[in-house]
């Protein structure tokens, strides 16, 4: 399958960026790809497909509508943040992830609640839609802060979904703005030691956007 540009979407760049520097440099060759987004260079050894969650609320939908494209820094003067989010039509990762992007919008509007968006992608998996890898990864970006317990159980969730079938997810990866939650849904593994979570920094989030922006620049010039 030929790869497509990596500037084509803004969180594939984001989720690979990510893994890189919190899990290691296994994840710095990873090529973007459709079927799954993520694929190592020789299209067989790891697959991670990147998506995103986020619950149908009253709240979730006035986040949608908080867009910043028309707001300025406060009193006129400097705010390096907010100008690269104008600038650039997104905002994951700055801000405390209070805002959504211009370019953001649409991304985010396609997204579903986590259980039904895990029901999706293990189905898709298991169909053999994303192909076959030796190692098939799960990413998902949480509009939502989320609690240790919150991923415990979209974790436990996914092992249920795929527990009759041939072709399974090894890692499920979620995300939200201050956190990586690490799940190991393999049936060797035991339960105490299935879910690692890693604090991200706002010094983090902001290499990670800076990043990936330059990375999706980068393909149009």
């Amino acid at each position: 399958m030929e790869s497509r540009p990596f500037g084509t979407c803004f969180f594939e760049q984001y989720a690979q960026i990510t893994l890189q520097a919190i899990l290691g440099d296994d994840f710095a060759t990873l090529v973007n790809r459709d079927r799954p987004d993520l694929q190592s260079p020789d299209g067989r050894s790891l697959g991670i497909e990147v998506t995103r969650a986020m619950e149908q609320s009253r709240e979730a939908e006035k986040a949608l509508l908080q867009d910043i494209s028309g707001l300025t820094p406060a009193g006129g003067g400097s705010d390096d943040e907010l100008e690269a989010i104008l600038e650039s039509g997104y905002a994951y990762g700055l801000r405390g992830g209070r805002f959504i992007g211009a370019r953001e919008l649409h991304y985010w509007s396609m997204a579903l609640p986590m259980r039904r968006i895990l029901e999706s992608k293990v189905h898709k998996a298991g169909s053999g839609f994303y192909g076959l890898f030796d190692k098939m990864g799960l990413f998902v970006f949480s509009r939502e802060d989320l609690s240790e317990a919150e991923a415990v159980r979209a974790m436990d969730y996914t092992i249920s979904l795929q527990k009759h079938q041939d072709i399974r997810y090894n890692r499920l990866y979620i995300a939200d703005v201050n956190d990586l939650f690490v799940c190991n849904l393999d049936d060797s593994i035991g339960v105490g030691y299935r879910l690692v979570r890693y604090p991200i920094t706002r010094e983090q989030r902001k290499a990670f956007f800076h990043e990936a922006i330059r990375k999706q620049q980068s393909t149009t010039e």
